[in-house]
């Protein structure tokens, strides 16, 4: 396992290309399961949650070739319903399989899931989704059986938009009878980007980005080639490592209305930002203020981006708060923040963090805590003085395809090196 090692002090310039989507393409490649076809996804990150899912597939029976950023999957093989546990430990978003699986096998087996530990994330509105779908689900202590004779549309009220459950229903849904509608639905990006891939095989689903999604249940779904969105979360994780080295960075092929929340709170503290048809340009030219922030559902800011915020308002010249509304172990990345010399108190009842200027960091040894967060480590370490190696990096590559290559393109010093025992 490798270390970054970050020489902070260069201002970034230059441009980048933004990646497909990390939280986009897993809940697509899930549902490839219910096309009885060859289907080709451009576009594809190459990440290591990726990977993982490739690996559950073949387990299934499902050929897939990897060429480059073109992703063919074969589910015409499939032959088993029974996802590995070992698995499925790995990464939490491969609970999206349970849906797929139920949808075109009628039963599924599936371990409970693992990925970051961000507090709280109970999978029971997945389940009590299913659950009115006609699928009897038993839960043990290290797997879930589930089995239906008849999966049937149904009317489906979440308690919380919550991601993971509007997809996982979605694709339970798509080929069921009937129809069902999911109330109080998540509206992400990547719920649409979902909706229009399942429609473009042949399913009929509409209301995606708003409260209310209608799937309409079809016999069968079709393959097909389509070209997964760009990250959104990478663009903003790539603009503030513009911001906190106060340099000047292009990027190229993103959506720029995915990213609204990020791009309005950068133009807050200070940073000049210029929209143009898929490309964001970034430039600092004055001293950056340090701002209110608090995370919200989509499209508010999305709490996938305050990791990388709270390493941008250290070096801020006034005092912020920010306010954790999602996840309730968000927060862990602060510790890891202070020692480099960040001055970040948080209040763990009320989840707000309030965050002082810090006239400088330093670097030092620094753990990735879990994917964003380990993104946000990264950043500081670009302004810190001295080296600042980061560990635990295979959280980082979950989700960025190779952030040392892409920091390096824009003139970070930046670079792998083996963690030392």
């Amino acid at each position: 396992m490798s270390e970054i090692m970050i020489q902070g002090g260069r201002r970034l310039e230059g441009e980048l290309h933004i990646a497909g989507s990390k939280n986009a393409i897993l809940p697509i490649i899930a549902a490839t399961l219910l096309c009885r076809d060859t289907v080709y996804l451009y576009n594809c990150p190459k990440i290591s949650d990726v990977v993982l899912m490739i690996q559950i597939l073949r387990q299934l029976g499902c050929r897939v070739i990897w060429d480059d950023k073109v992703l063919m999957i074969d589910t015409s093989t499939l032959n088993s319903s029974d996802v590995p546990a070992h698995l499925v430990s790995q990464m939490r978003s491969s609970i999206i399989l349970l849906g797929a699986i139920i949808g075109r096998c009628k039963e599924a087996r599936i371990g409970m899931p693992g990925g970051c530990q961000l507090g709280k994330r109970p999978i029971d509105m997945h389940l009590d989704g299913l659950r009115k779908m006609q699928v009897e689900i038993t839960e043990y202590e290290d797997f879930i059986q589930c089995m239906t004779l008849n999966l049937q549309g149904a009317q489906i009220h979440l308690n919380m938009p919550s991601v993971g459950a509007t997809e996982n229903i979605m694709l339970a849904a798509a080929c069921a009878q009937g129809t069902t509608t999911i109330h109080n639905a998540a509206k992400e990006a990547e719920i649409v980007d979902l909706q229009d891939f399942l429609n473009a095989c042949g399913a009929n689903i509409t209301g995606a980005g708003t409260k209310k999604i209608i799937i309409h249940g079809v016999s069968e779904l079709k393959g097909i080639t389509y070209r997964i969105i760009p990250d959104r979360i990478v663009a903003g994780t790539y603009l503030v490592a513009g911001a906190i080295t106060r340099g000047n960075i292009i990027l190229n092929d993103v959506y720029n209305r995915h990213m609204q929340a990020t791009i309005n709170k950068l133009r807050a503290i200070g940073c000049h930002i210029n929209e143009e048809q898929n490309k964001v340009i970034l430039s600092v030219a004055k001293p950056l203020k340090g701002i209110g922030l608090k995370t919200e559902v989509y499209p508010g800011f999305a709490t996938d981006m305050q990791s990388q915020f709270l390493a941008l308002l250290t070096t801020c010249n006034s005092i912020s708060h920010v306010k954790e509304n999602i996840f309730d172990a968000r927060f862990k990345t602060a510790k890891e923040l202070c020692k480099l010399g960040a001055h970040i108190i948080v209040d763990e009842r009320k989840q707000i963090a309030t965050v002082h200027p810090t006239p400088h960091l330093i670097g030092t040894s620094v753990e990735a805590m879990d994917l964003r967060g380990g993104a946000a480590l990264v950043l500081a370490g670009l302004v810190a003085k001295g080296c600042t190696n980061v560990k635990n990096i295979y959280h980082i590559q979950r989700g960025y395809e190779d952030i040392v290559r892409d920091l390096s393109k824009l003139g970070a010093n930046i670079w792998y090196t083996e963690e030392r025992k």
